[in-house]
């Protein structure tokens, strides 16, 4: 499910505040940069709203936040559903026992890892990231959060770039997503 088929009229700001940044961090790529959209308090605001109204009520326990631009949207919706958050980190940053899940994304290899025992059996979780591509950070999130038996209720993105299919990807997983960026 995706909010801009809804129309609601916050998501045209939202989108006009996302600024695309040609051939970074590689050529090819055309990086969408959240950066903007944070310098607009309005904007920011309405994009944690729409989140927050979609999930509060539906008895989420955990927002999981992926390094590092979900760590900027997974808070402040966990702090107003009433959830605790979990950061999903990229290897080495956290200290103590972790868990890890290699993954693949649209320019190379990577990994994410979370502290053992931070999510509990049966606990109910949100995977929250800024934007999803081939969808491979997504899976390893999930990949993770029901390795320690999560249930992960929904997958949510501001930003979705449709024609690499990482939707595709989610195994019937829903996905939640403010806009979508189509290449013309």
């Amino acid at each position: 499910m995706s909010a801009f088929k809804d129309q609601d009229p916050r998501l045209h700001g939202i989108k006009t505040k996302i600024r695309v940044v040609p051939n970074f961090p590689k050529s090819g790529i055309m990086f969408q940069d959240i950066t903007t959209l944070l310098l607009d308090p309005k904007a920011f605001k309405d994009t944690i709203d729409l989140f927050v109204e979609r999930y509060k009520g539906k008895n989420i326990s955990v927002v999981a936040g992926i390094e590092a631009r979900g760590f900027i949207f997974g808070p402040p919706i966990a702090l107003a559903i009433g959830a605790k958050f979990v950061p999903l980190r990229k290897p080495k940053k956290l200290p103590g026992k972790v868990i890890s899940q290699e993954y693949i994304l649209e320019y190379g290899r990577d990994c994410l890892e979370m502290h053992v025992g931070a999510v509990e059996p049966g606990e109910r979780a949100l995977v929250v990231d800024d934007l999803i591509a081939t969808g491979g950070t997504l899976c390893a999130a999930m990949n993770l959060l029901e390795r320690v038996g999560a249930e992960v209720v929904e997958c949510a993105c501001v930003i979705e770039l449709p024609e690499l299919k990482g939707r595709e990807r989610l195994n019937g997983k829903p996905l939640y997503v403010l806009v979508e960026y189509i290449e013309i």
